[in-house]
């Protein structure tokens, strides 16, 4: 039995006002699903993988902050190591071309800067937050400005990972090593 949307329905009429049978439009049908399949990624998010709630968050906001305050750093190793994407590896390739390879030269040999191509470090012990630090915070008194504040979170991580890809390639005509040897 086919239904004629143009057509009242029988036995469907107060005051005059008739009732049709016509059909949801698209847009509220797909936002009513939508809020369906939304409530259900929620619900598996929130009660089963236990994901974090307000009040959670909260507290680890307000321990970052702190963190902050103190002046410490609110990246760490594992935090650091997460980030290490290719998208980030590509934009600290690019803003490394672009602010650091005046000093250190294009690969990484070491111009002005010291050669970043050895397994040699003059601060830190070689881990990738030490290296992280030193382009967030620079070394003023080996001319190295701190780039926090040129540049974002992400590129920061992303010039870390990129110089963390140059250790142990060795480029000919490079600086000799600085520091101590890290492997």
């Amino acid at each position: 039995m086919s239904q004629d949307f143009d057509k009242p329905i029988e036995g469907h009429e107060y005051d005059g006002i008739q009732e049709f049978n016509n059909p949801l439009p698209g847009w509220w049908l797909v936002t009513f699903f939508g809020t369906i399949i939304f409530s259900f990624i929620y619900y598996i998010h929130y009660e089963l993988a236990g994901g974090l709630d307000q009040s959670a968050e909260l507290k680890q906001s307000l321990t970052y902050l702190e963190s902050l305050k103190k002046g410490g750093s609110a990246m760490d190793e594992d935090r650091l190591a997460a980030l290490f994407t290719d998208s980030n590896l590509q934009l600290g390739q690019t803003s490394y071309v672009a602010k650091c390879a005046v000093c250190h030269g294009p690969s990484g040999e070491g111009l002005i800067g010291p050669n970043l191509t050895d397994n040699h470090f003059i601060h830190g012990t070689g881990q990738k937050i030490d290296a992280y630090n030193v382009i967030a915070n620079g070394v003023l008194d080996k001319g190295m400005p701190p780039w926090a504040s040129q540049m974002s979170e992400e590129e920061l991580v992303g010039v870390t990972y990129y110089v963390h890809k140059m250790k142990g390639q060795f480029v000919s005509g490079g600086r000799p090593p600085q520091g101590n040897e890290v492997k």
